[in-house]
């Protein structure tokens, strides 16, 4: 899968024209614009701020993003209230990245 393509079963699982990747690409600005937020994803995957550009790189970046909203509801909820998602969205983007099966209906 290359970035920014969506495909018909992407299309399909998630419901609206995002692509997984962009899902994690809105869910990093989203924590690059709250600094309290940005400071517990960094303390809690250990990436030092200085790191993060070239972290966002590898290849388990977007599924780690994600799952960081996954793992705390109520961030999970400010986030796809923010970006008008439902958080099953957020759940078949982080399932479609990380090829581990199909999404929940």
């Amino acid at each position: 899968m290359t970035l920014g393509s969506n495909t018909a079963d992407e299309t399909n699982i998630i419901g609206e024209n995002t692509s997984p990747e962009n899902i994690a690409a809105m869910a990093l600005q989203y924590l690059a614009d709250d600094p309290e937020l940005l400071s517990r994803f960094l303390a809690l995957t250990g990436i030092d701020p200085s790191q993060l550009r070239e972290a966002s790189g590898q290849p388990g970046f977007p599924v780690g993003v994600l799952d960081f909203f996954l793992n705390f509801e109520p961030s999970l909820m400010k986030f796809a209230e923010a970006n008008n998602l439902d958080p099953k969205t957020v759940v078949s983007a982080r399932a479609i990245l990380d090829n581990n099966g199909t999404a929940i209906d």
